[in-house]
This record gives structure tokens, C-alpha cells and sequence, in this order.
């Protein structure tokens, strides 16, 4: 009897478990482009591209391989416009009542998977260094968790950067080698760029005519989306930016919205490259000399470390994770997340990038756009769907811990032992965005003082009962606490005035 094996858009790899499990004897490859999951958020439409054009191209070498592939495109007059619709369409024109899949990663499509009146099978996702259960075990009976502990123990059990029982230079993470800034160079290396071939231009054509109102820039789309070319992209990091990577990986520029960083997210997260080939890559440019080992290791724990704890914890959470808000912020996502004008540089430059390139680099995310909405107190749902909705690489078990746990604490301490929560002075260290704005980084109060000075204080003193005992935080409100009494009120004062300006729709 023939069986459906189901192959989702971020699972478009040759070994992953369903499709390793399938026998194109006898089984019918279903693939889908499908509105729900095109519209579940407004998705840059840089990113609804690449998934449609990788699909088209990876269930093209599937027929080159000799697998039948029913796959419906999105304006495919048949089309149910979901992936549950189509599985039942497909089962109806092949006979079909066996399902196989690969367990998806976002709750919401397991949850679709689950009602569907089939008798469907959901393996487990094996393209990752640790399973949902391995994860589990490591986390019981653990007060908190926390991903360095987790980085030590997924280093001792694949042997990346070891010598024996020891890590590689003695230690475990040289983060203190990498937070450096940056200098403008035109000697840079820049990443690959790839040229639409006439799948992704057709691909291109379908989605300006049917998404073109959303947030973000269509074109130049300049992504990979075969595996030849994401492994060409692969090659191209390991040789050109690695060795530099650890130096500017937290540093930010105007006019280099890439600098050193790899760009290769959006490849793991939808199947094109496999963690442990990219990760042993790494580790072979460092034992053959050719990249130093903080840049190597500050890479890796990206991958083998940060990538993979946040998966466990988006799996040990449960499906309500995301509407999580420990700290109670309900202010509206600002329209400058959308474009709108604002006189902060360091937003507008982050928000103008990423609309151009549905691309921006995890201190950009984390320490601009994530440290602003978590002093205004905006909510975290809302900031959770924009970056779902923005990046090229957002997925929501990647996304969702870094976003609601990491950005916002809105987890309450589940993902990180205290919240991101940084003044303008971390921005003018590892940035050049501060010369040109505006504001006055140096200015604490006062008409032009930076708006992340006053909100970093406010946000501080909002929440004083919760973070005033942490080890991490005392110091911060010692310091609050030596302030001129005048000082604090005014800072205090010009925020809630700041806050106000927002709330109401005014250029800040």
C-alpha cells in the first residue's frame, strides 16, 4: 500500500529520518507551499523565498533520485493551503492512510500533525547533536540551566575542541577574547552572494505579487538555496571570515552589516547544512593553523552550545512558552520596528538593515532592537512575532527561547540568570552608530541625553524587588543608589516623558 512521507520546509535534507526511512518503491514524497504557514506571521519576503525556492530545488533532486514527489505549489488552484489539507488530498489520490514524518520543530505544526485523521508516524529529528530526550535528562533535577554547563557536557560528548578530557587551550570558552569592536575595512571579506536562477526568479515573481505589503525588501535577493551553493557558502566563511570571526562577532558597523559572521543560520535551520559537518569544519581550520582557536571555539559554541540548548529548552517548555511575560510589559510594539522614523541610529540602522536583508547579527538583535523593547517594556509577544517575522533564519524553536527567554526575560529566568538590560555605553563600545546620532550617548539626562540611559534606569528601578537580590545586579543598584537624589528623579521623570513621546505615536 503506498504511504505519504511528509518532508516540511526546514527539513530539506537527504539524511534526514523520514526521508532516510522512505522507500520510493512504494512511497509518495509530499511537499507543500502552503498560505498558513506563509502568513502564520507576516514573514519577510526575502524568507518566504527561500523557503519556496530550496523546496522547489530540493524536491527536484528528489526526482532526480527516482522518488515520486507530489508537491503543490502555492497557487496551485488544488491547493488546500495547509499542510493537514494537503496530507488529506494526497492521501485521497494515492489511496494512502500511513503518514511518515519527521517531528517538526514548532509546537504549532506538531499539534496540526496530531489531529490529522491518519495514521501518521512522527520520527524523531536526528539532525541535531542532542535529542529532545538526551536534553531532558541532562536537565533533571537541575536548579537552573544553563547553556555553559550544557556547552561542556555536548563538547565532552562529540569530542569537538578536546585534547583528551581536557578542552583544546585549557579552557572552555574564550569569550573574553571576542568582544572587541570593529574598524571599517574594504579589504573585508564579504559573504557569497548567488544569483537567482530561474526557479528563484519565478519563486521571486510569486511572492511580490502575493506578499509584497509585507515588512521587507524582496530584492536583491541574494541567498543560497541549493545545498551546492550553501556548501559553497561553507567553504567560502571557513576560508575568508573564520579567522576573524571571534574578534568582531559582537561588534557592529554602519555600512557592514555582515563584517565577519557567517551567515549560514538560515541553511542549518532548514536542512542544507548539517550542524556536525559545519562544526568539524571549524575544528579542522584550527588544528591545521589556519584560524585562531578563540575564533573557532566562539564559533562552534554558537552551534554546538547556544543552538542546541536553546532547542532543548523550546522542547522542555512546552507549547506555552511563548506566552510567557514574567515581567508583566504590555506597551504595543512601536511603528519603528516597522520603519517608521526614528533619531535613535543604532534602531534605525538595525531596523533599516533588516528590512533590506531580513538579516541582522545576534548583538544586533540581542543588545539594539532586543534591549530597547526590553526597557520599554514592550510585550514580549509582540516582540517575539517580529523577529519571527523578520529574520531569514527564524524558526520558532530557535527563535522563541532567544526572543522570550534571552531578549526579554520574559521567561523569568529560564534561558539566562538575568535579563540583557544595557545603557547606551555598551552600544557606543562596540559600535560606530552613536557619532552619528542624534543623541548624546554621553548625556545621562537632559534634552539630547540617549534614550537607553534613561530607560535602563527606569527599567531597573520598575523591577528593583525582583532583581535587587541578584548577585549579577546588586552592583547596579548600588550605583543607583549613590546617585544625587535630584538625578534620579530627573531620569526617572524624563523616561516615563520618553515612554510617553512612544506611546504616542512621536518620532523618538
Amino acid at each position: 500500500m503506498t504511504r505519504l512521507v511528509l518532508i516540511l520546509g526546514d527539513q530539506l535534507s537527504h539524511e534526514g529520518a523520514a526521508l532516510r526511512a522512505a522507500d520510493p518503491s512504494r512511497d509518495v514524497i509530499v511537499m507543500a507551499e502552503v498560505m498558513a504557514e506563509a502568513t502564520y506571521v507576516r514573514h519577510h519576503p526575502q524568507k518566504i523565498v527561500l523557503f519556496l525556492s530550496a523546496m522547489r530545488h530540493f524536491a527536484a533532486e528528489l526526482r532526480a533520485k527516482g522518488y515520486r514527489v507530489a508537491y503543490s505549489m502555492l497557487d496551485d488552484p488544488d491547493n488546500s493551503q495547509s499542510i493537514a489539507g494537503e496530507l488529506l488530498r494526497r492521501a485521497e489520490e494515492f489511496g494512502a492512510q500511513e503518514v511518515l514524518a519527521m517531528r517538526p520543530g514548532d509546537w504549532r505544526l506538531i499539534a496540526e500533525l496530531d489531529a490529522v485523521p491518519l495514521s501518521l508516524t512522527q520520527l524523531s529529528d536526528d539532525r541535531f547533536f542532542c535529542s529532545d530526550a538526551a536534553f531532558a535528562a541532562w536537565a533533571k533535577g537541575r536548579k537552573q540551566l544553563r547553556m555553559e554547563w550544557f556547552y561542556h557536557e555536548m563538547r565532552r560528548k562529540t569530542g569537538l575542541l578536546m585534547d583528551g578530557d581536557q578542552p583544546a587551550g585549557g579552557q572552555w570558552n574564550f569569550d573574553h577574547d571576542n568582544r572587541k569592536p570593529a574598524k571599517p575595512d574594504l579589504f573585508r571579506p564579504r559573504p557569497p552572494r548567488f544569483a537567482p536562477d530561474t526557479v528563484t526568479q519565478e519563486v521571486l515573481r510569486v511572492v511580490a505579487a502575493r506578499f509584497g505589503d509585507h515588512f521587507g525588501r524582496i530584492t536583491p535577493f541574494v541567498w543560497a538555496t541549493t545545498r551546492d551553493e550553501a556548501l559553497a557558502a561553507l567553504a567560502h566563511f571557513m576560508t575568508h571570515s573564520l579567522p576573524h570571526f571571534g574578534d568582531e562577532q559582537d561588534a557592529m558597523l554602519q555600512g557592514d552589516p555582515t563584517l565577519s559572521h557567517s551567515l549560514l543560520s538560515p541553511y542549518l535551520n532548514i536542512g542544507l547544512l548539517n550542524p556536525a559537518e559545519v562544526c568539524a569544519r571549524a575544528e579542522a581550520e584550527w588544528r591545521a593553523g589556519r584560524a585562531p582557536l578563540n575564533a573557532v571555539e566562539g564559533f562552534i559554541r554558537q552551534i554546538l552550545g547556544w543552538r542546541e540548548f536553546v532547542r532543548g529548552i523550546h522542547a522542555l517548555e512546552g507549547p506555552d512558552y511563548t506566552a510567557r511575560n514574567a515581567l508583566g510589559a504590555t506597551r504595543s510594539l512601536p511603528p519603528l520596528y516597522w520603519g517608521a522614523k526614528t533619531d535613535m541610529a543604532c534602531l534605525s540602522h538595525a531596523v533599516g538593515q533588516t528590512r533590506d536583508l531580513a538579516y541582522a547579527h545576534h548583538i544586533q538583535r540581542l543588545m539594539v532592537t532586543g534591549n530597547f523593547a526590553l526597557l520599554a517594556g514592550i510585550d514580549p509577544a509582540q516582540v517575539h512575532d517580529w523577529y519571527l517575522s523578520v529574520y531569514i533564519d527564524a524558526i520558532e524553536w530557535v527563535e522563541a527561547p532567544n526572543a522570550i527567554g534571552m531578549s526579554q526575560f520574559a521567561d523569568g529566568g529560564v534561558v539566562g540568570s538575568k535579563p540583557y538590560a544595557a545603557s547606551g555605553a555598551y552600544i557606543d563600545r562596540m559600535s560606530d552608530y552613536c557619532a552619528s546620532c542624534r543623541y548624546r550617548v554621553k548625556d545621562k539626562t537632559g534634552a539630547l541625553a540617549c534614550p537607553f540611559n534613561l530607560l535602563y534606569w527606569d527599567f531597573l528601578i520598575r523591577h528593583r524587588e525582583r532583581f535587587e537580590g541578584n548577585p549579577r545586579m546588586a552592583q547596579m543598584y548600588r550605583t543607583w543608589d549613590k546617585m544625587d537624589g535630584e538625578r534620579r528623579a530627573t531620569t526617572l521623570t524624563e523616561a516615563a516623558g520618553f515612554l510617553a513621546r512612544l506611546d504616542r505615536g512621536e518620532t523618538v
